[in-house]
């Protein structure tokens, strides 16, 4: 989960993922890769580091396991500026993973291990409640436990701060609750794109809440057309310097 306090901040509730990505073999065949990468993803993490590309101050609150896996990512966010408080370690499952194997043709195939993502539960979010009720806006998605992300919008709409949702990755039996305690309700199909789409949107929505809810998207959309014209997923995603100022 991501937030933007009232000076102003986004707290993202959600989830870190190590991405391993390599090339897709045919049933039953061993293939010698050209290429191995590891990268940092998952969506509550993506739309953080988007936002904070673009200036905002945002915390996520998540949890990784205590691993090298969750070392890298917690020094990962501190590197992109994201508040690293209710980020916890636990040694009760390991940092959560996505393997990505990718064809000849840029198709993927992809299998995600949550892990430590779906140990974040009520305790984290009474200890993190200050920068929820607090925020500009609150982001939240569904790669946690779905009852801890509508808990935490809860939390938000409660006091006030403009709540973002993500339904994904998506549930055909999604608790009506949802609806009601999400001031803006975004899907999307594409995930890298889809989460620079977020986070910028969560930002205009922190620095710009005068703008037209169509000229947010139309700059979002902007910002998300950049993250597609390079590699990887968080390493693609513009930092405000590169990006024309009129969209500030």
């Amino acid at each position: 989960m991501g937030t933007f306090s009232r000076k102003p901040r986004i707290p993202g509730k959600g989830t870190l993922m190590i991405h391993l990505t390599t090339r897709l073999p045919r049933a039953g065949e061993t293939i010698l890769g050209h290429k191995f990468f590891i990268g940092f993803g998952g969506k509550g993490a993506n739309q953080c580091v988007q936002s904070a590309r673009l200036g905002a101050k945002t915390s996520l609150i998540c949890k990784v396991g205590k691993d090298s896996f969750g070392n890298d990512y917690v020094e990962n966010l501190k590197k992109n500026g994201i508040s690293t408080a209710f980020v916890g370690q636990t040694t009760d499952a390991a940092t959560g993973t996505a393997s990505i194997i990718v064809n000849s043709e840029g198709q993927n195939v992809i299998v995600i291990v949550p892990g430590a993502n779906l140990l974040l539960n009520s305790e984290d979010l009474k200890r993190a409640s200050d920068v929820i009720c607090n925020a500009k806006v609150v982001v939240c998605q569904l790669e946690i436990t779905p009852a801890v992300s509508l808990e935490a919008l809860k939390m938000a709409h409660a006091s006030g701060v403009k709540t973002l949702f993500n339904p994904a990755p998506a549930l055909a039996d999604l608790d009506p609750q949802f609806y009601t305690y999400s001031d803006i309700f975004c899907c999307n199909e594409t995930e890298g794109a889809g989460d620079s789409f977020m986070g910028a949107l969560a930002f205009y929505l922190a620095y710009y809440p005068k703008l037209p809810m169509e000229e947010m998207i139309r700059k979002s959309n902007c910002v998300a057309s950049v993250s597609v014209q390079a590699s990887g997923t968080q390493s693609s995603y513009p930092y405000r310097k590169d990006l024309p100022q009129d969209l500030f």
